[in-house]
C-alpha cells in the first residue's frame, strides 16, 4: 500500500495518446495519460470509461453534442457510446476503466496501444 503522486507520475513520460498504468482496482485500471490534438472516433462495447482531468480542459465529441470536461471534473462515457476525445492544449488526464479496455475500442489502427506501468 502506498501513496502517488499524480505530478511525480505526469513527469516520467511525454507521449500524448499513450496511457500509463499507475494502480489497479478490483478487475480495473488507474490509468494516467496526457493528450493533445484529435483522437479517434471509437466506442467500448463491453466497458464504461472515466475520464478525470487533472490539468486542462477536454472536449469529448458525442455524436449528438459536445461534452467539455474542465480541471478537477470528470465524466463517465457509458458503453456503447461512440465518442472522440480532443485536446486543444496539453490536458492531463487519470482514466479509470476495466482492465479489458483498449484505448481505441472498437478501432484497430495506429495509435491502439497498450498500456503499460510506470
Amino acid at each position: 500500500m502506498n501513496t502517488i503522486n499524480l505530478s511525480q507520475k505526469f513527469d516520467l513520460f511525454h507521449e500524448h495518446w499513450r496511457p500509463r498504468i499507475v494502480g489497479e482496482l478490483n478487475d480495473s485500471y488507474v490509468k494516467l495519460a496526457k493528450l493533445k490534438g484529435e483522437f479517434v472516433w471509437h466506442k467500448h462495447d463491453e466497458e464504461d470509461e472515466l475520464f478525470l482531468v487533472v490539468k486542462g480542459r477536454l472536449l469529448i465529441k458525442l455524436r449528438d453534442r459536445d461534452l467539455w470536461i474542465g480541471e478537477g471534473e470528470f465524466a463517465i462515457i457509458p458503453r456503447g457510446v461512440e465518442h472522440c476525445p480532443v485536446a486543444e492544449e496539453e490536458v492531463q488526464v487519470l482514466l479509470l476503466e476495466p482492465k479489458s479496455t483498449r484505448n481505441t475500442g472498437d478501432v484497430e489502427n495506429e495509435r491502439t496501444v497498450k498500456a503499460e506501468w510506470i
